[in-house]
């Protein structure tokens, strides 16, 4: 039997060190306007390891298996909120819109209560100067790519709410409850989250510079590649938060509890640290120099 067609549509990949192997048919016909898709056309000329063969994709590759599922099979995995967030995320990145479309709709099903406006509400409203939605249930919908910097959202239900690639510059969300909310690749420099519930929210790739994180709830976040610089988080709980390679320089951390958070490869100099247990914390590859260390449990 000739099996020199099947084994040249096979493609290895190597996912942030997770390797897989699949094939050209999986990664194009199901979403053909993706980005694997795209990548795997024909039409773009690929880089292989030249000693295994593997396509390198400097993503996380901890989901992408259910990526390789839904491709193979058109059936979306079922998942904690936490979980789902990230894979909506990676959906997002990959440019999977059906996956994404899917998992949205799930999220909107387990949701508590509806929201009470929509995107195109919202749309509406930010055309007038100064905008709040103070105390406004928006539980799941759709925020992505708009410009709502200076907006007001303290007290304001944003559980599950997709803030993807969104301009919040100098927003609030003051003890507002956004727990497994997208901010993926989102600008948030210099917002206002004192006392806020982020947890399980997804905030890979955001530009947090300057923002206000005292006493807010960011357990089992993901910063990964964030931009935290000058970043405000004392009394922060970042218990099993995820800030690899997060840029933390000069931020304030005192008093914040980082049992089990990945701070491995991330830039912490000059960064406020007086009197923090970081015995439980992972700071392999961190960049310590010139930090306040005085006090602080290793």
């Amino acid at each position: 039997m000739d099996t020199s067609s099947d084994l040249s549509s096979m493609v290895r990949l190597n996912i942030g060190g997770k390797k897989f192997c699949t094939t050209i048919d999986t990664l194009t016909n199901r979403e053909p306007d993706s980005m694997l898709a795209a990548m795997f056309s024909g039409r773009h000329a690929m880089s292989h390891d030249s000693n295994s063969g593997y396509v390198f994709i400097d993503r996380d590759g901890k989901h992408f298996r259910h990526i390789l599922n839904w491709l193979r099979d058109g059936i979306p995995p079922t998942l904690s909120d936490p979980d789902c967030s990230q894979l909506l995320g990676e959906a997002d990145y990959y440019q999977l819109l059906g996956l994404k479309e899917i998992l949205k709709a799930s999220r909107r099903e387990t949701g508590e209560v509806e929201a009470e406006l929509t995107r195109v509400d919202i749309i509406k409203c930010i055309q007038s100067e100064r905008v709040r939605f103070r105390g406004v249930n928006l539980s799941g919908i759709d925020l992505s790519k708009l410009d709502l910097s200076l907006v007001d959202f303290s007290y304001a239900c944003l559980r599950n709410v997709f803030f993807s690639r969104t301009n919040l510059q100098l927003a609030k969300f003051r003890d507002a409850d956004a727990e497994g909310s997208i901010f993926h690749n989102a600008i948030l420099r210099e917002c206002e989250f004192t006392g806020a519930n982020l947890r399980g929210a997804l905030l890979a790739g955001t530009n947090l510079q300057s923002a206000n994180l005292q006493d807010t709830c960011l357990v089992d976040c993901s910063f990964c590649g964030a931009d935290l610089r000058s970043a405000h988080l004392q009394n922060a709980d970042l218990t099993n938060a995820n800030l690899e390679g997060a840029n933390l320089e000069g931020a304030n951390l005192k008093g914040a509890k980082l049992s089990n958070a990945n701070l491995k490869g991330a830039n912490l100099q000059r960064a406020y640290l007086r009197h923090v247990n970081l015995r439980e914390a992972h700071l392999e590859g961190a960049n310590l120099g010139g930090a306040n260390m005085t006090g602080a449990i290793r």
